[in-house]
């Protein structure tokens, strides 16, 4: 990044000096404007944060009841200190948003996580022209292609119907803000009831006040009997699976996950579960080429993910790109943030 452009990268995260804040910084700021609520771009300690209106209440969530938080919808624009600052869809989990900055023609947009692949749970991601964009990497590599969710709903749909035959609960692991809702949303609720960790409910509940349709759900924490989870789907985060005192509470059961890495081969067996569903948040090879391609940027900014190797091909194929070295890490950080606010519930 040019130290002399709108948007420089600092010790505390991307920093925009003309308009004085930062862009889902990852140290404590005076003004922050956050893309979405996910744990490595919503972090406590800033003085006075922007955010989503969509994503009011996970920020809330997230930040805390003493955050002064101040919100704006997609399309509608901010200035400050004559910098032009909106949010638009960004398609990766609800209130997620690409922040678009403006001021003396420059123009930036960072895309903060997003996916093109269609999802009720959110708006979905809006093309946004610049001159300066910056992408995630998350799945940038060609191997990575997603099949449609219907396709994968499908999957988890037989899998659970054929646990409950046997009299077993299934437990699927996904990650608590986005990715659990999206399953939900998605699966067919007739099969059984459906119970959820503790944190996963507390951020459902949050979908449903924006109007999101869910299942009705139970917290496991308030069941008493075995019997009562067979047959049932029980959502719950990754970090619950560390815990076997928590798996016991169901009784038998069968085991699965979702997310884009069981694509990889070995990645189920990594996890040490019985199935793995493909299913991202992220954008996978063609969308991030296609994102890339609509903001019709002079300079495109690859973050975190494979980073390096998707610098590497736009730059073979006749593109601007370079990296850029961030805190952010993608969905892995959801694991440590459902353990680390809810424990084992």
């Amino acid at each position: 990044m040019r130290k002399d452009g709108l948007i420089t990268l600092t010790s505390s995260g991307l920093f925009c000096e003309k308009g004085d804040f930062y862009v889902d910084p990852w140290k404590p700021v005076k003004r922050a404007v956050l893309t979405h609520a996910h744990a490595d771009h919503t972090y406590r300690g800033n003085e006075h944060y922007l955010v989503p209106a969509e994503g009011e209440r996970l920020s809330r969530i997230r930040l805390g009841d003493e955050a002064d938080i101040s919100t704006q919808k997609y399309g509608e624009t901010a200035v400050m200190n004559g910098v032009k600052v909106s949010f638009h869809p960004a398609g990766h989990v609800l209130g997620s948003s690409q922040v678009r900055v403006e001021y003396g023609g420059e123009i930036w947009v960072i895309s903060g996580d997003y996916k093109l692949m269609p999802d009720a749970t959110c708006a979905p991601f809006e093309p946004v022209k610049c001159q300066h964009f910056v992408t995630e990497a998350t799945f940038g590599l060609p191997i990575y292609r997603w099949q449609p969710t219907e396709f994968i709903f499908d999957e988890i749909n037989s899998w659970w119907r054929r646990n409950r035959e046997k009299g077993k609960a299934s437990v699927i692991f996904a990650y608590s803000l986005g990715k659990s809702q999206r399953v939900m949303n998605g699966i067919d609720r007739a099969i059984g009831p459906i119970f959820t960790h503790g944190a996963v409910e507390r951020l459902t509940q949050a979908y449903r006040e924006h109007g999101v349709d869910m299942p009705t759900t139970t917290y496991v924490g308030s069941v008493e009997s075995k019997k009562d989870f067979v047959g049932s789907l029980v959502v719950a985060p990754p970090s619950a699976q560390q815990s076997v005192g928590w798996l016991r509470r169901f009784g038998s059961h069968s085991t699965g996950f979702a997310s884009g890495w069981m694509m990889v081969r070995g990645a189920r067996r990594q996890r040490a579960v019985d199935r793995g569903f493909v299913l991202s948040d992220h954008a996978d090879w063609p969308e991030l080429l296609q994102a890339i391609a609509s903001a019709e940027a002079e300079t495109i900014y690859v973050t975190h993910g494979f980073g390096e190797e998707v610098v590497r091909w736009l730059n073979e194929n006749g593109q601007n790109a370079v990296p850029l070295k961030t805190q952010f890490v993608g969905d892995v950080a959801e694991e440590g943030i459902a353990a680390n606010e809810e424990g084992v519930s």
